[in-house]
């Protein structure tokens, strides 16, 4: 006598008796059913091929629109659209060569055919400073410097750079020696101070120079830079510190028609007097 049991299926001999549990079955198919709902086929018709251009990722649908499914429910049926025309994209992507680099299957894609417009210009590499294009005539190389570097006097390793530099440079500077020919009563440390601020004001200088060159900007030397357009009330200003500059003060220069003396200048005009507030009087101090 041989017994099989395959599932609910059992054999006896050449006797075949069939036990379903009914229960069961309607659980299995039921959830089958619901899992293939999660999964939609990837298979899509279509009256009309799509046109492609894998080189950008790009499927244009010349199918007409369904009216009435789109006056039903416009956000589903649009949904729907673009998951088929999106698996017909990728259907075709997998149609293309694949190789394995690490793992990962990679696909490379065909060069593009369509040309994509831009909203801005392609950005220009930016202009080369002063200092990095003595670099690039004499052939220097940034090369990357340590970050600690041991100090003799100390017995430690200190930072190159850094907050932490500071604190071991004052540890280390505790005591700075006076030069024999500097005044013996000048504070070193003041002294130090305002060069560093000297250097820091002479770097921010040049990266100002830097930029205006970059920018095409004439900048003078020295003195303060004008601004490209003039004011009414600086040309007023310029008009009447004008006048006032000549050997008279301004008191036989004629005016021109409808001009207006600018206020508020006294400072910078040459022999102007600012007039004196007089204090207020009441009437009982008047009269003792």
């Amino acid at each position: 006598m041989i017994y099989v049991r395959l599932g609910l299926l059992y054999f006896k001999g050449n006797i075949i008796s069939f036990k379903y549990n009914m229960d069961v079955v309607n659980e299995v198919l039921e959830k089958s059913a619901k899992e293939a709902e999660k999964y939609k086929p990837i298979t899509v018709d279509k009256h009309l091929d799509l046109e492609y251009d894998l080189g950008t990722l790009l499927a244009v649908d010349n199918n007409e629109f369904d009216r009435e499914l789109l006056s039903k429910n416009k956000n589903d049926y649009l949904l729907s659209l673009t998951r088929d025309n999106t698996q017909l994209l990728l259907n075709k992507i997998w149609e293309l060569p694949t190789e394995r680099v690490e793992d990962i299957i990679v696909v490379k894609l065909p060069p593009q055919r369509t040309s994509l417009p831009r909203m801005r210009p392609v950005p220009r590499p930016k202009p080369l400073t002063k200092w990095q294009q003595f670099a690039k005539e004499k052939g220097i190389q940034k090369k990357k410097k340590p970050k600690l570097s041991w100090d003799d006097q100390l017995q430690k390793w200190v930072p190159l750079y850094g907050f932490k530099r500071a604190s071991a440079q004052k540890e280390k500077d505790w005591l700075l020696e006076v030069p024999q020919n500097a005044d013996p009563l000048e504070d070193q440390f003041v002294k130090r101070n305002e060069s560093k601020n000297e250097k820091i004001a002479k770097n921010e200088l040049q990266r100002l120079r830097n930029i205006a060159r970059a920018r095409k900007v004439k900048i003078p030397r020295v003195g303060i830079t004008n601004s490209d357009v003039s004011t009414a009330k600086d040309l007023q200003t310029a008009v009447t510190v004008a006048k006032a500059s000549t050997a008279s003060l301004g008191k036989f220069q004629n005016k021109l028609p409808k001009e207006k003396e600018a206020r508020g200048i006294a400072p910078i005009t040459p022999g102007a007097t600012r007039k004196r507030k007089l204090l207020p009087v009441s009437a009982d101090v008047e009269k003792k």
